[in-house]
């Protein structure tokens, strides 16, 4: 592979980003006076920027990279995701939020609490960590690896730099920073994502027509097969798995919550998360067209063969487009990665203070500040365990597997508590525990032993969880004192 230069100008945009990011952490930090204003921005943090928030944190460098790599080298089927968004976001509104807003919860796993006891809310709390952890080491390695391409620095300098930034920032300003940073990453990682969708469309010969045409004649459009093979990708797997992965990520997961609970108001949530579906069906859609008009134009040119599916566009950036733009465009990358990292730490640090530590004092000065600083301590030691993880992420191979391996593992029995606990009267903990013995150990055969693929993860591991979990529970005492933390109930 040629040797890559990236260019004095490209250095400098990706300075200046960076530079800025720090700037806003610093601006937020002088503000950080209590533990209400460093996890939750005082709930008074506006709708609009919390659903900008929202979508830049979860749509990490993971969907950047890995939607455009997944179309160029299988198909499209992950189209099915932008129907799947609209459907479930009333399932959620209907099912958690109303709940959460009359508790007036800090993390998600207060409910479970409520509902099932303290040692329920300790599971699920250490579940989301190491899930999250998992999540976070590879949003940290998918732009490193970009970086590193297209620079020549070395993978492990990109880990290291692209974990410090992030978590320094996090740690000055707590949610406002956050969420004001992953605001304006927002506006980048979409802008950025429709320049190199407008500029394959001109560098392609015929257009659009071209690039759909190419995807026909090789199947990637197809993504109506209703057979189901564990060792492919098909629509009705795709919509199953989606389904229950994004109920996860915008119901119960605690990088949502936290944005949500934020607004200060149930109807500020409604809008939010009407915003994010909206954002999931046009930019899920340009993402994966991105992978077809990649595959299109690059029909007649050779790729290097250390260049994978994951790898195409940050190559295409630096190669085929001028300078300046190619540095605009990776820092979108870096955008797609930091909005993630940096509200997965934030996120993480509430729930190891909130949920395996007594309630924070919020009565005098002494103790907001002491407050202040352990937030700031945890959250700096879990951007360092983060940034370690990433290295191994390195070695799993494709991102976007990756990602669904640690979440089926770790978010889906998680799902499956928070709809027992919402759905049933009579699902109980002990239930719940005696599915997750069953899913972890069948999720891992499944991804180490047959080696199905990655679409297959979550939705295995939920419902092994939750079916098993909704049997077990017959034969124990049902843990619930209130009937009103139900959906049967919740007026």
């Amino acid at each position: 592979m040629e040797t890559t230069h990236f260019g004095t100008i490209n250095y400098l945009i990706l300075a200046l980003y960076l530079t800025g990011m720090l700037g806003v952490g610093v601006f937020f930090s002088r503000k950080q006076d209590s533990a209400e204003m460093f996890f939750l921005g005082g709930r008074k943090l506006p709708w609009l920027t919390v659903a900008m928030s929202m979508y830049a944190s979860l749509t990490s460098a993971v969907t950047y990279l890995g939607l455009p790599g997944t179309a160029y080298s299988e198909n499209i089927a992950l189209i099915i995701v932008c129907i799947m968004s609209p459907i479930v976001a009333p399932c959620i509104l209907l099912l958690f939020y109303p709940l959460y807003h009359r508790l007036q919860v800090t993390t998600s796993y207060e409910y479970i609490e409520k509902r099932f006891g303290p040692s329920a809310r300790y599971g699920v709390a250490g579940l989301f960590i190491l899930g999250r952890l998992g999540w976070l080491g590879t949003v940290i390695y998918a732009p490193a690896m970009a970086l590193s391409i297209v620079t020549g620095i070395t993978l492990w300098s990109c880990i290291c730099m692209m974990g410090l930034l992030a978590t320094t920032y996090t740690a000055l300003g707590g949610l406002a920073a956050v969420v004001w940073t992953d605001a304006i990453q927002f506006i980048i990682l979409i802008g950025g994502a429709i320049w190199i969708g407008i500029s394959l469309v001109n560098g392609v010969e015929g257009g659009t027509e071209t690039i759909m045409a190419f995807a026909r004649d090789t199947g990637r459009l197809h993504i109506a097969d209703w057979k189901l093979d564990l060792f492919a990708m098909s629509g009705p797997i795709v919509a199953l798995s989606f389904f229950f992965q994004l109920m996860q990520d915008y119901g119960t997961d605690q990088v949502t919550v936290q944005r949500l609970m934020a607004t200060g108001s149930l109807r500020k949530t409604v809008k939010s998360v009407a915003f994010n579906a909206c954002t999931d069906f046009f930019i899920i859609g340009l993402l994966l067209f991105i992978g077809l008009g990649l595959f299109a134009f690059f029909q007649d040119i050779e790729l290097p063969d250390s260049i994978s599916g994951d790898q195409v566009m940050p190559y295409y950036i630096i190669h085929y487009l001028p300078q300046g733009v190619s540095g605009l465009l990776i820092t979108a990358v870096f955008a797609a990665a930091m909005s993630s990292m940096d509200s997965g730490i934030n996120s993480i640090a509430t729930v190891v203070i909130n949920d395996f530590k007594i309630p924070l004092s919020i009565t005098s000065h002494a103790s907001r500040f002491t407050d202040v600083t352990l937030a700031r301590i945890i959250t700096i030691i879990l951007g360092v365990m983060a940034t370690a993880l990433a290295f191994y992420i390195s070695t799993i191979g494709g991102i976007i597997k990756a990602f669904a391996s640690f979440m089926s593992l770790f978010s889906a029995p998680v799902l499956a508590l928070f709809l027992l606990g919402v759905l049933t009267r009579k699902g109980n903990f002990q239930g719940w525990l005696t599915g997750v013995a069953v899913s972890i150990p069948a999720t891992l055969w499944l991804q180490k032993i047959i080696e199905a693929h990655w679409v297959y993860f979550f939705p295995v591991s939920f419902l092994i969880a939750f079916g098993i979990a909704l049997l077990a529970s017959r034969f124990f005492k049902s843990s619930i004192s209130d009937s009103n933390l139900t959906a049967w109930k919740s007026e």
